[in-house]
Protein backbone atom coordinates (compact mmCIF):
# COMPACT_ATOMS: atom_id res chain seq x y z
CA UNK A 1 0.00 0.00 0.00
CA UNK A 2 0.91 3.19 -1.01
CA UNK A 3 0.79 6.74 0.84
CA UNK A 4 0.02 9.20 -1.38
CA UNK A 5 0.03 13.10 0.18
CA UNK A 6 -2.44 15.41 -2.31
CA UNK A 7 -2.90 19.24 -1.83
CA UNK A 8 -6.68 20.07 -0.37
CA UNK A 9 -8.32 21.87 -3.38
CA UNK A 10 -8.65 25.06 -3.89
CA UNK A 11 -5.09 25.65 -2.27
CA UNK A 12 -2.12 26.49 -3.52
CA UNK A 13 1.34 24.09 -2.76
CA UNK A 14 3.84 25.83 -0.85
CA UNK A 15 6.99 26.90 -3.17
CA UNK A 16 10.15 24.52 -3.05
CA UNK A 17 13.00 25.55 -1.19
CA UNK A 18 15.64 27.47 -3.70
CA UNK A 19 18.95 24.96 -3.91
CA UNK A 20 22.19 26.44 -4.49
CA UNK A 21 23.60 24.63 -7.69
CA UNK A 22 26.99 23.04 -6.75
CA UNK A 23 28.57 23.95 -10.75
CA UNK A 24 27.07 27.83 -10.37
CA UNK A 25 30.18 29.10 -8.42
CA UNK A 26 32.55 27.21 -10.79
CA UNK A 27 30.64 28.71 -14.20
CA UNK A 28 31.21 32.41 -12.59
CA UNK A 29 34.85 31.63 -12.06
CA UNK A 30 33.97 31.16 -8.18
CA UNK A 31 33.66 34.91 -7.02
CA UNK A 32 37.38 34.50 -5.42
CA UNK A 33 38.55 37.83 -6.04
CA UNK A 34 35.74 41.08 -6.80
CA UNK A 35 38.78 43.08 -8.00
CA UNK A 36 39.88 41.07 -10.26
CA UNK A 37 36.14 40.61 -11.69
CA UNK A 38 36.01 44.73 -12.05
CA UNK A 39 39.35 44.71 -13.49
CA UNK A 40 38.42 42.11 -16.41
CA UNK A 41 35.06 44.03 -16.84
CA UNK A 42 36.81 47.33 -17.64
CA UNK A 43 39.42 45.43 -19.73
CA UNK A 44 42.52 47.13 -17.32
CA UNK A 45 45.95 46.75 -18.10
CA UNK A 46 48.54 46.45 -14.68
CA UNK A 47 49.17 44.23 -12.44
CA UNK A 48 47.34 43.54 -9.10
CA UNK A 49 49.38 43.12 -6.12
CA UNK A 50 47.70 40.01 -3.57
CA UNK A 51 49.45 39.06 -0.39
CA UNK A 52 50.43 35.61 -2.08
CA UNK A 53 51.26 36.70 -5.65
CA UNK A 54 50.63 39.10 -8.39
CA UNK A 55 48.44 38.64 -12.01
CA UNK A 56 49.67 40.97 -14.59
CA UNK A 57 46.64 42.23 -17.27
CA UNK A 58 46.25 43.26 -20.87
CA UNK A 59 43.32 44.50 -21.19
CA UNK A 60 41.67 42.50 -18.75
CA UNK A 61 43.53 39.43 -19.39
CA UNK A 62 45.92 37.63 -17.78
CA UNK A 63 49.07 37.88 -19.39
CA UNK A 64 51.23 36.47 -16.45
CA UNK A 65 51.74 35.70 -12.98
CA UNK A 66 54.16 35.33 -10.21
CA UNK A 67 54.22 33.61 -6.61
CA UNK A 68 56.82 33.42 -4.30
CA UNK A 69 55.21 29.99 -3.34
CA UNK A 70 55.32 28.66 -6.71
CA UNK A 71 58.77 27.74 -9.49
CA UNK A 72 58.85 30.50 -11.83
CA UNK A 73 58.84 30.13 -15.80
CA UNK A 74 62.77 30.09 -15.62
CA UNK A 75 62.79 27.27 -13.68
CA UNK A 76 59.98 25.03 -15.58
CA UNK A 77 61.93 25.90 -18.66
CA UNK A 78 65.88 25.32 -17.64
CA UNK A 79 64.95 22.42 -15.47
CA UNK A 80 64.70 19.74 -18.24
CA UNK A 81 67.14 21.17 -20.23
CA UNK A 82 64.17 22.78 -22.47
CA UNK A 83 66.63 26.02 -22.55
CA UNK A 84 70.43 27.42 -21.86
CA UNK A 85 70.44 29.16 -18.46
CA UNK A 86 72.87 31.66 -20.41
CA UNK A 87 70.16 31.95 -23.33
CA UNK A 88 67.86 32.73 -20.40
CA UNK A 89 69.75 35.31 -18.90
CA UNK A 90 70.82 37.11 -22.07
CA UNK A 91 66.83 37.35 -23.41
CA UNK A 92 66.36 39.34 -19.56
CA UNK A 93 68.94 41.18 -19.81
CA UNK A 94 68.13 42.28 -23.33
CA UNK A 95 64.37 42.74 -22.91
CA UNK A 96 62.81 46.08 -22.68
CA UNK A 97 58.92 47.74 -22.68
CA UNK A 98 58.95 47.03 -26.80
CA UNK A 99 60.84 43.48 -26.93
CA UNK A 100 60.07 41.45 -24.06
CA UNK A 101 61.64 38.25 -22.80
CA UNK A 102 59.78 35.84 -24.85
CA UNK A 103 59.52 37.61 -27.99
CA UNK A 104 63.46 37.52 -28.07
CA UNK A 105 63.62 34.02 -27.31
CA UNK A 106 61.35 33.23 -30.24
CA UNK A 107 62.78 35.79 -33.16
CA UNK A 108 65.65 33.98 -32.51
CA UNK A 109 64.94 30.42 -32.46
CA UNK A 110 65.56 29.85 -29.25
CA UNK A 111 63.09 27.56 -28.14
CA UNK A 112 59.64 26.57 -29.65
CA UNK A 113 56.55 28.51 -29.85
CA UNK A 114 54.56 25.26 -28.48
CA UNK A 115 57.27 24.63 -25.68
CA UNK A 116 57.16 28.70 -24.24
CA UNK A 117 53.63 28.91 -24.62
CA UNK A 118 52.89 25.35 -22.85
CA UNK A 119 55.48 26.27 -19.88
CA UNK A 120 54.01 29.94 -19.48
CA UNK A 121 50.81 28.26 -19.03
CA UNK A 122 51.76 26.19 -16.50
CA UNK A 123 53.72 29.00 -14.73
CA UNK A 124 50.40 31.17 -14.85
CA UNK A 125 48.05 28.53 -13.21
CA UNK A 126 50.73 27.48 -11.19
CA UNK A 127 51.08 31.07 -9.42
CA UNK A 128 47.56 31.70 -9.84
CA UNK A 129 46.68 29.09 -7.35
CA UNK A 130 48.85 31.05 -4.71
CA UNK A 131 47.73 34.16 -5.81
CA UNK A 132 43.96 34.10 -5.57
CA UNK A 133 44.71 32.31 -2.31
CA UNK A 134 42.11 33.99 0.52
CA UNK A 135 43.52 36.64 2.74
CA UNK A 136 42.81 39.54 4.96
CA UNK A 137 44.98 41.58 3.24
CA UNK A 138 43.69 44.02 0.16
CA UNK A 139 45.07 43.60 -2.91
CA UNK A 140 46.42 46.94 -4.89
CA UNK A 141 46.47 47.69 -8.39
CA UNK A 142 49.04 49.65 -10.58
CA UNK A 143 47.62 50.79 -13.74
CA UNK A 144 49.92 50.77 -16.87
CA UNK A 145 52.44 47.91 -14.94
CA UNK A 146 53.70 45.68 -17.42
CA UNK A 147 56.30 42.32 -17.19
CA UNK A 148 59.27 42.20 -18.62
CA UNK A 149 58.55 39.10 -20.53
CA UNK A 150 56.09 40.64 -22.60
CA UNK A 151 52.51 39.24 -23.45
CA UNK A 152 52.63 35.43 -25.08
CA UNK A 153 49.23 33.77 -25.06
CA UNK A 154 46.82 36.04 -22.74
CA UNK A 155 44.06 33.92 -20.48
CA UNK A 156 40.81 35.18 -19.62
CA UNK A 157 40.23 35.28 -15.92
CA UNK A 158 37.43 33.40 -15.83
CA UNK A 159 39.51 30.54 -17.03
CA UNK A 160 42.21 31.41 -14.29
CA UNK A 161 39.57 31.69 -11.39
CA UNK A 162 37.79 28.18 -13.12
CA UNK A 163 41.37 26.62 -12.44
CA UNK A 164 41.88 27.79 -9.30
CA UNK A 165 38.92 26.81 -8.09
CA UNK A 166 39.45 23.33 -9.03
CA UNK A 167 42.70 23.07 -7.73
CA UNK A 168 41.31 23.73 -4.83
CA UNK A 169 38.83 21.57 -4.68
CA UNK A 170 40.99 18.54 -5.84
CA UNK A 171 43.56 19.19 -3.10
CA UNK A 172 40.50 18.96 -0.58
CA UNK A 173 39.39 15.70 -1.91
CA UNK A 174 42.91 14.30 -1.66
CA UNK A 175 43.49 15.77 2.17
CA UNK A 176 41.33 17.81 3.77
CA UNK A 177 44.27 19.14 6.12
CA UNK A 178 46.28 22.15 4.32
CA UNK A 179 49.39 22.67 6.89
CA UNK A 180 51.21 20.24 4.34
CA UNK A 181 50.95 23.43 1.73
CA UNK A 182 53.51 25.48 3.66
CA UNK A 183 54.89 23.41 6.70
CA UNK A 184 58.35 21.95 6.39
CA UNK A 185 57.72 18.62 5.72
CA UNK A 186 58.95 14.88 7.14
CA UNK A 187 58.61 11.43 6.23
CA UNK A 188 56.57 9.30 8.83
CA UNK A 189 57.56 5.94 9.66
CA UNK A 190 53.82 3.48 8.80
CA UNK A 191 54.26 -0.15 8.62
CA UNK A 192 50.51 -0.45 6.56
CA UNK A 193 51.18 1.73 3.99
CA UNK A 194 50.78 1.78 0.06
CA UNK A 195 54.11 1.96 -2.18
CA UNK A 196 55.25 5.52 -3.69
CA UNK A 197 55.31 5.93 -7.11
CA UNK A 198 58.53 7.61 -8.34
CA UNK A 199 57.03 10.88 -7.98
CA UNK A 200 56.12 10.91 -4.57
CA UNK A 201 59.90 8.78 -3.55
CA UNK A 202 61.51 11.96 -5.46
CA UNK A 203 59.37 14.04 -3.14
CA UNK A 204 60.10 11.84 0.49
CA UNK A 205 63.74 11.75 -0.65
CA UNK A 206 63.78 15.78 -0.35
CA UNK A 207 61.37 15.85 3.26
CA UNK A 208 64.07 16.96 5.63
CA UNK A 209 62.05 18.46 8.07
CA UNK A 210 63.49 21.99 6.47
CA UNK A 211 62.36 21.94 2.73
CA UNK A 212 58.74 22.74 2.31
CA UNK A 213 56.35 21.87 -0.69
CA UNK A 214 57.41 25.15 -2.89
CA UNK A 215 61.01 23.90 -1.94
CA UNK A 216 60.79 20.76 -3.30
CA UNK A 217 58.79 21.99 -6.30
CA UNK A 218 61.94 24.17 -7.28
CA UNK A 219 64.58 21.39 -6.82
CA UNK A 220 62.24 19.00 -8.81
CA UNK A 221 62.24 21.67 -11.09
CA UNK A 222 58.20 20.89 -11.33
CA UNK A 223 55.13 22.97 -10.95
CA UNK A 224 54.23 23.85 -7.34
CA UNK A 225 50.27 22.26 -7.50
CA UNK A 226 51.77 18.66 -9.15
CA UNK A 227 53.90 18.74 -5.84
CA UNK A 228 51.23 19.92 -3.51
CA UNK A 229 48.75 16.71 -5.18
CA UNK A 230 51.74 14.23 -4.13
CA UNK A 231 52.23 15.80 -0.77
CA UNK A 232 48.53 15.17 0.26
CA UNK A 233 48.33 11.88 -1.23
CA UNK A 234 51.61 10.95 0.63
CA UNK A 235 49.95 12.88 3.64
CA UNK A 236 46.77 10.79 3.46
CA UNK A 237 48.69 7.59 3.34
CA UNK A 238 50.35 8.44 6.35
CA UNK A 239 54.08 8.76 4.75
CA UNK A 240 54.70 12.77 5.45
CA UNK A 241 53.63 14.84 7.67
CA UNK A 242 54.04 18.42 8.14
CA UNK A 243 55.69 20.19 11.05
CA UNK A 244 53.88 22.67 13.56
CA UNK A 245 55.85 26.24 13.82
CA UNK A 246 57.82 25.96 17.00
CA UNK A 247 55.68 27.40 19.88
CA UNK A 248 56.91 31.05 21.02
CA UNK A 249 58.72 31.62 24.06
CA UNK A 250 56.83 32.46 26.97
CA UNK A 251 57.56 35.33 29.12
CA UNK A 252 58.47 34.68 32.50
CA UNK A 253 56.92 35.94 34.98
CA UNK A 254 58.75 39.78 36.40
CA UNK A 255 60.86 38.85 39.29
CA UNK A 256 60.05 40.59 42.83
CA UNK A 257 61.81 43.98 43.53
CA UNK A 258 64.79 43.33 45.47
CA UNK A 259 65.22 45.00 49.02
CA UNK A 260 68.71 47.13 49.48
CA UNK A 261 70.36 44.52 51.79
CA UNK A 262 73.58 44.70 54.03
CA UNK A 263 76.46 46.45 53.41
CA UNK A 264 78.60 43.47 51.94
CA UNK A 265 75.94 42.18 49.36
CA UNK A 266 76.09 43.38 45.56
CA UNK A 267 74.74 47.07 44.89
CA UNK A 268 71.25 46.96 43.83
CA UNK A 269 70.67 47.82 40.32
CA UNK A 270 70.12 51.62 39.39
CA UNK A 271 66.85 52.87 39.54
CA UNK A 272 65.08 53.75 35.70
CA UNK A 273 64.95 57.12 35.00
CA UNK A 274 62.32 59.26 36.32
CA UNK A 275 62.21 57.08 39.77
CA UNK A 276 63.79 58.67 43.04
CA UNK A 277 64.46 56.16 45.73
CA UNK A 278 63.90 56.95 49.23
CA UNK A 279 66.57 58.24 51.38
CA UNK A 280 67.55 56.16 54.39
CA UNK A 281 66.27 58.63 56.88
CA UNK A 282 63.28 59.22 55.38
CA UNK A 283 60.68 58.71 58.53
CA UNK A 284 58.34 56.15 57.21
CA UNK A 285 62.10 53.87 56.51
CA UNK A 286 63.45 54.68 59.88
CA UNK A 287 59.74 53.62 61.62
CA UNK A 288 59.60 50.47 59.35
CA UNK A 289 63.22 49.32 60.57
CA UNK A 290 62.84 50.15 64.31
CA UNK A 291 59.39 47.50 63.79
CA UNK A 292 61.68 44.84 62.66
CA UNK A 293 63.92 45.20 65.20
CA UNK A 294 61.39 44.64 67.48
CA UNK A 295 60.14 41.66 66.07
CA UNK A 296 63.59 40.11 65.83
CA UNK A 297 64.68 40.51 69.62
CA UNK A 298 61.04 38.77 70.46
Amino acid sequence: MTAVRTTPQGTTPPPRLPVREKSAPRERGGGMSPMLTRLAAERATGVLERERGSLYLAEGRVVHAESPFAPGLDVLLLAHGTLAAAVWQDAVDRADEEYGAARLLLDAGRVPRGALELCHLEAVYDAAYFALTPSSTPGHFRYGAGHWLGALRPVPVEAVERETLRRRELLNRLWPDPLTDGAPLRRSETTAAPVPTARQSAVLALADGVRTASDIARELGRQAFHTLVDVRRLAAAGLLTGLFPPPRPHRRPAAPPVHPGPATSPAAPAPAPGITLPRVNDPDITLLKRLRDALEAL
